[in-house]
Order: C-alpha cells, then sequence, then structure tokens
C-alpha cells in the first residue's frame, strides 16, 4: 500500500488500479494532442460524485476547474446530462453521453470508513470506444479532499495528455494589503487555484522573491530585517528560520538549483554593482560565480544543474545570459529590442521564460536555451516575474493593470492563450510554483 503523507495539509493515499468493465474491440486509445499550437478544448462530462452529502458535488467541482483552468478541457454542463449516474462500477450507457458530445466521461463515488477517513474513487471512461480509461481509488483525511480532487485531475490530465499534470501543487507568493502608502506584504502559500491561503510571515518586515526548493518542503526569500535586506531559508513543515550566510552587503534575488543542494543569489557590493554567488545548502561554503562592475542578478539553474541563466547589464543594458554552473564561459543569448529580467529555466529544460520592457510596456515571453525562437506571449502594462508549472506548460506572473500600483496574479500557457487571473484574498505578486507534491 503506497502511502503518502504531508505534515502541512495531512494526507494518506491509497492508489489502486481498477480493471475494466468489460472487454471491448481494441481502439486508438483517446488522447489529446496538445503538441500542436491552438488546442480544440476536449468536451469532457464529470458527474457528481455519489456522497450522500455535498463533499462528492464539491470534490467534482474541483477536478471539472481544474481541467476546465488548463484551456485543454470544457466541461459538459450538467443540464445537458441524458443518463443519471447510480453505480459509478457499471458501464455508463455510453450512447446518452456520446449524444451530448462528452469524449469522456468521469464517474466517482466518496464514503466515510469506520476509521474516519474518506474513500474517493474514480473511473474514466471513453465514450467512443465504450471502454474504461482509468480507475483509482484514494483514502485521505476528510480535512483533504480538495488534495485528492487535485490528483484525481492530474491523473485524468496525464491519461489524456500523455503529460503529467500541476494541479496538486501550490504557490509561495506575496501577499499585499492596505494602502499604497503604508503597502503590508506578507510572504503567502495556496493551493495553485487559489484556495486553502496561509501566511507565513506577520507583515512587520518587508519580504521579496519568494522561491520553493524542488527538493524539499522548503523557500527561500528576502527580507528587510534590520539593517540591511538578506536571503532566508524557511522550513514550511516546521517553521524554522534561518539567515543564508553572514554576507557583508545586501543579499538579494534567491533561487536554488534544481536538486535543491545550493542557492544562488546576488551580493551587492558599495560601488553599485551586483555579482551572483552559490551557497551550498548543506556546507554553507559559497562559490563566487560572476565577477563584474555590472549588476548581476536573478540567476537560474537548467534542470540538470549544468548551467545558469541571469540577468545583467554588463552590455549597457539588462539582458539575458547564461553561463555554466561553476561561473565559466557566460555568453549573452537575448538580442531583441529592449530589455530583459527575470529569466526562468523551463523544468523541461528547452525554454527559458523573461520578462521584457519594451515600447512602453512590459510582456513575458519565451526563448530558446540558445536564445532563439524568442515568443511573446503576453503583453500589458507591467507584466513581471514568471514562474513555471512543474510540467513546463503553464507560466503564472503578476500583473499591475494600466496606471495602478495594484499587483494581481495570472497564468498563461505555452500558445499564448488561456490567460487567467488567480484570485486571491488581497494583492499578490513575485508567485513561485512548487513541484508536485507527494
Amino acid at each position: 500500500m503506497l502511502k503518502i503523507t504531508r505534515t502541512i495539509f495531512p494526507i494518506f493515499v491509497t492508489l489502486v488500479a481498477t480493471l475494466a468493465i468489460a472487454i471491448l474491440p481494441a481502439r486508438a486509445e483517446l488522447k489529446l494532442d496538445i503538441t500542436k499550437g491552438v488546442v480544440e478544448p476536449m468536451p469532457i462530462a464529470i458527474t457528481d460524485f455519489l456522497s450522500g452529502d455535498q463533499l462528492g458535488a464539491n470534490i467534482t467541482g474541483v477536478i471539472a476547474a481544474d481541467l476546465e483552468r488548463s484551456g485543454l478541457f470544457a466541461p459538459i454542463d450538467k443540464g445537458a446530462f441524458i443518463e443519471k449516474i447510480s453505480n459509478p462500477d457499471a458501464a455508463p450507457r455510453f450512447e446518452d453521453w456520446k449524444v451530448i458530445n462528452a469524449q469522456a466521461l468521469v464517474t466517482g463515488r466518496v464514503t466515510k470508513q469506520p476509521d474516519g477517513r474518506l474513500k474517493a474513487e474514480f473511473r474514466l471512461w471513453d465514450t467512443f470506444a465504450g471502454q474504461q480509461l482509468d480507475g483509482q481509488q484514494f483514502f485521505t483525511s476528510p480535512d483533504s479532499w480538495r488534495r485528492v480532487a487535485h490528483i484525481i485531475a492530474d491523473a485524468i490530465y496525464q491519461k489524456l495528455t500523455g503529460e503529467k499534470g500541476y494541479f496538486d501543487t501550490r504557490v509561495v507568493f506575496v501577499d499585499e494589503s492596505g494602502t499604497r502608502e503604508k503597502r503590508v506584504k506578507r510572504l503567502a502559500i495556496m493551493d495553485q487555484d487559489g484556495a486553502n491561503v496561509r501566511y507565513l510571515t506577520n507583515g512587520k518586515d518587508l519580504v521579496l522573491t519568494p522561491r520553493f526548493s524542488p527538493s524539499r518542503q522548503e523557500i527561500t526569500y528576502m527580507s528587510f530585517e534590520g539593517a540591511k535586506p538578506q536571503v532566508y531559508l524557511l522550513q514550511l513543515e516546521t517553521g524554522q528560520r534561518e539567515l543564508v550566510g553572514n554576507f557583508p552587503g545586501m543579499t538579494i534575488a534567491p533561487r536554488f538549483s534544481s536538486d535543491g543542494q545550493k542557492v544562488a543569489m546576488s551580493l551587492l557590493q558599495d560601488d553599485g554593482s551586483a555579482n551572483i554567488y552559490a551557497m551550498d545548502v548543506r556546507s554553507r561554503t559559497t562559490t563566487r560565480l560572476t565577477s563584474t562592475s555590472a549588476i548581476d542578478t536573478g540567476a537560474s539553474y537548467s534542470p540538470d544543474n549544468a548551467q545558469v541563466v541571469f540577468g545583467s547589464d554588463r552590455g549597457g543594458r539588462p539582458q539575458i545570459y547564461k553561463m555554466g554552473a561553476d561561473g565559466s564561459n557566460p555568453q549573452r543569448i537575448s538580442f531583441g529590442d529592449g530589455s530583459y529580467s527575470t529569466p526562468v529555466w523551463s523544468p523541461r529544460g528547452d525554454l527559458i521564460a523573461f520578462t521584457k520592457q519594451s515600447g512602453g510596456q512590459f510582456s513575458i515571453g519565451v526563448m530558446k536555451t540558445d536564445g532563439s525562437g524568442e515568443r511573446i506571449l503576453t503583453s500589458g502594462y507591467h507584466d513581471e516575474g514568471p514562474t513555471w508549472a512543474p510540467n513546463g506548460r503553464v507560466l503564472m506572473f503578476y500583473r499591475f493593470p494600466p496606471g495602478s500600483n495594484s499587483p494581481h496574479l495570472f497564468t498563461i500557457d505555452l500558445t499564448g492563450r488561456n490567460l487567467r487571473q488567480i484570485q486571491t484574498p488581497n494583492l499578490a505578486s513575485d508567485p513561485a510554483w512548487s513541484p508536485l507534491l507527494e
């Protein structure tokens, strides 16, 4: 029995593959081709999970919202359903679902166990082939029902697209409240859909640029405590916090390496320059990666940790450069009009996301790792700070509406379509996406 336990959001999950109800003639497996530039959303019917109370419908709502928000699926209105599912273990009447053009169908149930846990089950059906594509069951504590819904949505997404989902993830960000003159900034964490917001700092000190560790429930961020801003590590499970090094100057823009073993950050010098350093998280030894009179900042490691991409104004204005993880062979890779900043390497390793400022507006774009193939995904009065979903298909960033100093979080996919705002309790900026939870 496979168990997944989380201290912050406790959950115990067992995944059990179920057998197909019937053996039917073979047909090409239902699959959504997401390699195309523009994808027509797949119509999918998601029935309320049987539960005897509102919980089943709540779980279904989260699953449907996850899939719809991806832009790849179009959940069908429940009012169009012909068949009323009374036994999710039995094969549905496929003709009733084909009539409403449901290419895929999800059925399920939620039951309370004698030990107090919930048992959530689902089946995914290919209605036109008349066969089951997937079926799993999960055991969880009652307060973790939303996470189970995200896990089910991920399973459906992966089965129908061939790629891992990104719904069972969290985002750390800077929550902003108060007036423009007295803005309070607190570190906060939430589910990727904006639910379950929890505050990590009290707002007494200004905080910026939180970043997730890819291997531990840990974040790094910059805090303006005392006389100078410095970089801290915060353990999400225990709340333990510690200073990253004792540098003489200000340390900014921290980011973990892809294996979580190092933190790259910039150290500001008295002459106004900034150079990039890497610190080993275990030994706390530091290595200087750049040595210029320019401002080098925003380092981001490649997935294999062999290279680092960063921003620098060493050529006269901010551009994107990359170098070996030891600081060797730095080379400029951005050559378009305007200025570039906040480069972030894709988890897939094939693209680098960035912020671009040109023509009086800000844009979020991507380029190949050699700087070719630049594409702008979205532009606005002030769009900044992209962060990748762990499957490398969606970006989250923050945007200021025209003439405003009020940031909000948005997502957009690699096609440049499907722009969505993420609802947060207050204003929000500086998002950083977690890896998939385990």
